[in-house]
């Protein structure tokens, strides 16, 4: 593949590369612009190879690989986001080794922050099959507060459901949303019964990015009284964190006007654009793009 950026791009200051199997890591991309105004950035879906939810470890790490350097060789990134959890789970700990310099961030389902919010002491989480049966997250679980329990769900075909309704045209979209709809209260059921008293879930994890954009019809079926726990702002503030202790953080005020987002995709164009558009109301163009290879 050629180079990516023209002499005007390459001249900027580099940005941060985020990427996800989908749109789901829009949510991530959201909490980021908001956090980091002054900063450039490039998302990138894996779109053509997308769910990962529900493939074996070995292949997400390997597209994990293929996107990174991807965003690394062709944009010349200074941060890497890895907006996906089954992604986190699969790839994060090869990914370190591999670039020991670039400040890395990935999304892990919010368990602490869920834990120190319950006051029933028990908690539920919504994930992809694939980051509910790794390692990491088991790790995470493990780590739970002594008296806390957790509810595990595996919510097969959600993301996906999701990521269909991204694509639809709004004519078409109250068909995408009755799919959305349907898996979300088999999921919601399954982990019940929700509320504050004894053995009632009051905290709702929700394990993938694709599910924040779910979460109002979430919130509808839990309860009001229910919390929900996403990782879009905790990612944001540790991107921060990151850039600022590595000199690479960008001074506001300092920066080029809008746009400052690059959408790309392994798929089609039109779904990427639609989702931006309508959950982040960015109208801008998506290339369309095949990012090939072997780890």
């Amino acid at each position: 593949m050629g180079q990516a950026n023209s002499p005007a791009d390459r001249a900027r200051p580099a940005p941060i590369g985020v990427f996800d199997s989908g749109i789901g890591g829009l949510s991530v991309l959201q909490a980021l612009r908001a956090e980091l105004p002054a900063e450039r950035f490039v998302y990138l879906a894996d779109t053509g190879h997308a769910p990962y939810g529900e493939r074996g470890d070995a292949f997400v790490a390997r597209r994990t690989h293929v996107l990174a350097r991807y965003l690394v060789q062709q944009h010349g990134v200074k941060a890497l986001v890895v907006a996906c959890n089954t992604a986190t789970a699969a790839a994060m700990d090869s990914l370190r080794q591999r670039y020991p310099h670039l400040p890395l961030v990935g999304v892990e389902p919010a368990l602490k922050p869920a834990a120190s919010a319950t006051r029933s002491q028990r908690i539920a989480v919504m994930a992809t099959r694939g980051t509910a049966s790794s390692a990491r997250f088991e790790r995470l679980l493990a780590a739970l507060p002594p008296g806390v329990q957790c509810s595990v769900q595996a919510c097969d075909g959600l993301a996906s459901a999701i990521e269909a309704q991204a694509a639809c045209t709004p004519d078409a979209a109250a068909a995408g949303t009755a799919s959305t709809l349907e898996l979300c209260r088999r999921y919601a059921d399954a982990l019940g019964p929700w509320g504050e008293r004894a053995g009632e879930s009051d905290t709702l994890v929700l394990g993938c990015t694709h599910y924040v954009f779910a979460q109002d019809v979430l919130q509808r079926l839990v309860g009001p009284r229910v919390t929900i726990v996403s990782t879009g702002e905790p990612v944001a503030r540790q991107t921060r964190r990151l850039l600022a202790r590595t000199n690479r953080l960008q001074a506001v005020g300092r920066m080029a006007p809008q746009p400052d987002v690059c959408l790309l995709t392994t798929g089609a164009a039109a779904p990427l654009a639609l989702a931006a558009q309508r959950w982040l109301g960015l109208g801008l163009s998506v290339r369309s793009l095949g990012v090939r290879g072997k780890n």
